[in-house]
């Protein structure tokens, strides 16, 4: 037995209907709804590729309210970084972090969801520790990078 992929991410949201269109201006769309056996909804999953998925549970906190717990951020990966962020400020989403390179080498930028969890766009170089991995690579050590022993 051995963990092989990430699923999902779950989020509880404050308006459902508005996290989901936010989402969808990402390309992240809904596939299914969950609901309850008095028919409101449970949860809704939303497709990001593959296997993987977001899934939104409605009835959270008021934007802006820090819930207690050890959630950081999404990482959402994406192959061309540059046109997604012209995308994204087409479609009038701030972008709160502009394109830069990240300690591991890869390309970064970020943005905030409507009930104010991070989102991080992520573009994997072929110098990154991430791609080094996949590929069963040594990962190449620096004064800040240090592989795992």
């Amino acid at each position: 037995m051995a963990i092989i992929d990430i699923g999902h991410t779950a989020l509880a949201c404050h308006d459902l209907e508005a996290s989901i269109a936010f989402y969808e201006k990402l390309g992240i769309r809904e596939s299914f709804r969950l609901v309850h056996e008095d028919g409101s909804v449970r949860l809704v999953y939303l497709h990001v590729g593959g296997d993987r998925f977001i899934e939104l549970f409605p009835g959270g906190p008021e934007p802006g309210t820090k819930p207690v717990g050890s959630f950081r951020h999404i990482c959402l990966m994406t192959d061309d970084i540059h046109a997604l962020v012209d995308d994204l400020k087409a479609k009038g989403i701030t972008i709160d972090r502009e394109i830069k390179e990240g300690l591991d080498h890869n390309l970064q930028a970020w943005i905030t969801d409507l009930d104010g969890n991070p989102i991080e766009f992520m573009q994997i170089s072929d110098r990154s520790p991430q791609r080094a991995t996949a590929e069963g690579r040594p990962i190449e050590e620096t004064d800040i990078l240090k592989a795992a022993r």
